[in-house]
């Protein structure tokens, strides 16, 4: 994992679109079925929109009929942070991108195999880059910031 990387909300703000700040940054979630890659097919590696870091391969995602990208594990588990969410009248786990703290999602124990695991994540919170691009980028040193 590379450094942490730390931005003021001003600094966010102008870097994401609204939606993405209000989901990334501000723990928010995107309608069910509404989001840009809840039923996308290409092949690639699922980024963090505010930092970077490499977080899903398209290998991984299946369709969970939720309405929102699912993948059955991350790239590297040091790729995500899992924190306790206690909003909505329940606890659920929450998970970040570990480089950035963006929030992403939820994880649930009700996946496929191997994991078993379901990763829900926000396609607001996410940007798709094709594997050409993924590899060369891994290669050539650590996420942009």
């Amino acid at each position: 994992m590379a450094d942490k990387i730390h931005k003021t909300d001003e600094q966010w703000r102008a870097q994401l679109t609204a939606d993405q700040f209000r989901v990334a940054r501000g723990h928010g979630t995107e309608p069910a079925f509404t989001g840009a890659y809840w039923d996308a097919k290409q092949d690639g590696v699922y980024e963090c929109v505010c930092c970077g870091q490499p977080l899903f391969d398209s290998k991984t995602k299946f369709d969970s009929g939720t309405g929102w990208p699912s993948f059955w594990q991350p790239l590297a588990k040091d790729d995500v942070a899992e924190k306790a969410d206690k909003s909505w009248f329940t606890t659920r786990t929450e998970v970040v991108c570990s480089r950035c703290d963006a929030h992403l999602g939820h994880v649930f124990n009700d996946g496929p195999k191997p994991t078993g695991l379901r990763y829900c994540m926000n396609s607001a919170a996410l940007k798709l880059v094709d594997r050409a691009s993924a590899e060369a980028n891994a290669g050539a040193g650590s996420p942009k910031s």
